[in-house]
């Protein structure tokens, strides 16, 4: 990887630091502060359940944070949602989309050397069609990891045909 993109990569740092950390924390300090002094001050009955800015944030922390957790965890364990970012990434993203794909090819060349081996291993002769099918799948995949590129289609095609339930 050569780094001549400097200035995007410095624009990804950017906003990778200000969406995951200085905006959370802006946007927090912000909606505490906005709806204490314009909301919970002007009102008697808030102000008898919060009756300082710090009782407020400590109800409201001890409140929001759990609340939030719950959402997070059920944003990623519970729902498609994560499910259809991480598809979205796929879509996207050559690189995460081969990583995949090189994996399913590893876990799929692997199965089928181990029973090869279990077989050998039991002074069991390999018969033709076995050494037919295992010179052809090298075959296939010598041929499809010769063609593919990260501009061409045949990662994503791969993985509607033999990873995803599309």
């Amino acid at each position: 990887m050569k780094n001549e993109n400097v200035g995007f990569r410095s624009w990804y740092y950017f906003r990778m630091g200000w969406g995951t950390y200085f905006a959370f924390i802006f946007a927090a300090i912000n909606t505490l502060t906005v709806t204490y002094f314009l909301a919970i001050e002007n009102y008697p009955v808030l102000s008898a359940i919060f009756p300082n800015f710090f009782q407020y944030i400590l109800i409201i922390s001890s409140i929001g944070v759990p609340l939030l957790i719950i959402v997070g965890y059920v944003h990623y364990k519970r729902t498609v949602a994560f499910k259809s970012e991480i598809d979205i990434v796929l879509e996207s993203n050559p690189y995460q989309r081969r990583n995949v794909v090189n994996i399913s090819l590893i876990l799929e060349s692997i199965l089928r050397t181990n029973q090869l081996l279990l077989k050998l291993s039991k002074n069991e002769k390999l018969s033709e069609t076995e050494v037919g099918e295992i010179n052809s799948k090298i075959d296939e995949i010598s041929k499809f990891v010769n063609s593919r590129t990260f501009k061409n289609t045949s990662d994503m095609q791969y993985l509607q045909k033999n990873v995803r339930d599309v």
